[in-house]
């Protein structure tokens, strides 16, 4: 099942077990249980420290299997086959289990060694999902290193009955000791805050106990983080807090206009981004969101968990989100069929008909994407025409179970109470409302700054966005901006990286000016 090239990274990797690796499987005759047995095969011929065995077990899932230290208790399982974005978190745990040390701090680790009581996970996933791979390594992780925490990855296209029990229409979603814990894209240490309340305190009690920063960036974005690398090669004293260090490139699938790289994605570009912040004497303060900034001499930075941060420079880096319909039932049912990725939440609607709101690159490109696997598509778009790439346009056009309608304007999204059953909209040409029966709709309708906690503090534009001048500082001495959150035109990866670098420059020529 894997090609030689794999097997031979492989023996490299797994070079590096100090302890022996049991994998169990428990399997029926079904061809994925074929295939998954394949797979496993492969991996025990790969090294001496792997073995495997097989049984059927009716109360275990099938196809799954277990992956173990040999006389250890480690409770990691895969109720499914972790290929795609997932065989990632397969050839982590098979090396954590086997002795290599995992990459957390010491203090994360010891948190999660303190956890009281017992904590059993399920995360249900998509093969297709580039969000679900950092619970699902989180988790094992933490399964890893204390022996009451287990967790299962479960792929919701393998075990649909599961999906369709549980509601699900949203990756990942876990559970916890069978109850709903969370959805979306979670690290370990979000996953430590809900579990051990007393974290928060903790962490605002270590950053307020920091000492001034000479340039503080807010916002973990690629802005963000060539803002953090510029400054820090200055010798300055360097700081970046940010609510999810990477943004919203880690919800980005396919990267192909990143200049020098021909292809990647948004996770592999992040994590190559933070190696590279963390090269220098960065102080990186993940998982923190800036909730209010107080201009003086020395700036402050209020953070959520009531800790604060002074510098003598800041550089605003929040990027932007999602943009919202806005529309009664897209609340009630986000996670029931209300989505914003469809590489993440489109296999769990595979054969149903789906709707996707908007014509731009990001919509056409979501209805190409769901039209491989769901029954139908409605694509509606509130102009007259569409906006995306003639290529793209060209593309969707010949995709035979693809609708288009333009002048919609989307009104409503209708449930039953548990899930999307359809939605409203009007044509704006005639005024006349229609209403389509799907299982899930697809927002895609642009972006929208997060400058909300900057209201009444710094100039924006009409759009919210932050006005800058050509070295990025703002309407406040000190404070500067970059990448999308700025009022800089066209938002794109590359550009942002230029203009967080543009901004860190101007932060320090303000200094040295001081």
């Amino acid at each position: 099942m894997l090609d030689a090239n794999i097997k031979q990274q492989l023996q490299a990797y797994f070079g590096n077990l100090t302890h022996k690796v049991e994998i169990k499987a428990y399997l029926n005759d079904s061809d994925k249980s074929r295939e998954m047995h394949e797979l496993l095969q492969d991996l025990a011929a790969i090294s001496g420290n792997i073995s495997l065995s097989e049984q059927r077990d009716a109360s275990e899932r099938s196809p799954s299997f277990k992956v173990n230290r040999a006389g250890g208790n480690i409770g990691i399982q895969f109720a499914g086959i972790p290929m795609g974005h997932e065989f990632t978190s397969l050839v982590l745990a098979i090396l954590q289990a086997g002795g290599h040390p995992p990459k957390a701090g010491e203090d994360t680790l010891q948190q999660i060694r303190d956890l009281p009581g017992t904590y059993h996970f399920e995360t249900y996933i998509s093969l297709s999902c580039q969000n679900c791979p950092e619970v699902v390594q989180a988790l094992n992780l933490m399964a890893v290193v204390n022996p009451n925490i287990t967790h299962v990855m479960i792929d919701g296209a393998l075990f649909q009955d599961e999906v369709t029990e549980k509601q699900i229409m949203a990756v990942p979603t876990i559970f916890m000791n069978g109850a709903h814990f969370g959805q979306g894209r979670m690290n370990v240490d979000e996953i430590l805050a809900k579990l051990d309340t007393g974290a928060s305190a903790r962490e605002a009690e270590k950053i307020n106990a920091r000492a001034p920063f000479d340039v503080l960036v807010v916002g973990g974005g690629p802005a963000g983080a060539a803002a953090a690398v510029y400054a820090a090669r200055k010798g300055i004293r360097t700081g970046i807090v940010a609510e999810r260090f990477g943004g919203q490139v880690m919800d980005t699938n396919a990267i192909e206009n990143f200049i020098s790289v021909k292809e990647t994605e948004g996770p592999k570009l992040v994590s190559a981004l933070e190696e590279h912040v963390r090269s220098y004497e960065v102080d990186i303060m993940n998982t923190q969101r800036a909730e209010k900034l107080i201009p003086g001499e020395m700036i402050e930075i209020e953070l959520a968990n009531g800790a604060r941060l002074k510098s003598k420079t800041v550089i605003v880096s929040t990027g932007a989100r999602w943009r919202e319909l806005n529309v009664p039932g897209e609340k009630e049912y986000r996670g029931k069929g209300v989505a914003y990725c469809p590489h993440c939440d489109g296999p769990l609607f595979k054969g149903k008909p789906v709707a996707v709101i908007g014509g731009g690159n990001s919509g056409v490109e979501a209805a190409i994407d769901l039209a491989g696997f769901v029954s139908h598509v409605t694509l509606l778009q509130f102009e007259e025409q569409l906006k995306a790439d003639a290529v793209l346009q060209k593309k969707l056009f010949s995709l035979p179970n693809i609708k288009v309608i333009c002048q919609a304007q989307t009104t409503e999204v209708n449930g039953d109470g548990q899930k999307v059953t359809g939605l409203t909209y009007i044509d704006r040409a005639t005024g006349n409302p229609h209403q389509i029966e799907i299982a899930a709709v697809f927002v895609q309708i642009g972006l929208i700054p997060n400058t909300d906690w900057l209201k009444g503090t710094i100039a924006l534009s009409q759009y919210g966005e932050i006005e800058v001048d050509s070295h990025g500082m703002t309407s406040v001495p000190g404070v500067f901006a970059a990448g999308d959150v700025t009022t800089i035109p066209y938002k794109q990866i590359v550009i942002a990286l230029g203009d967080g670098a543009k901004a860190s420059l101007g932060a320090f020529d303000y200094m040295i000016r001081q």
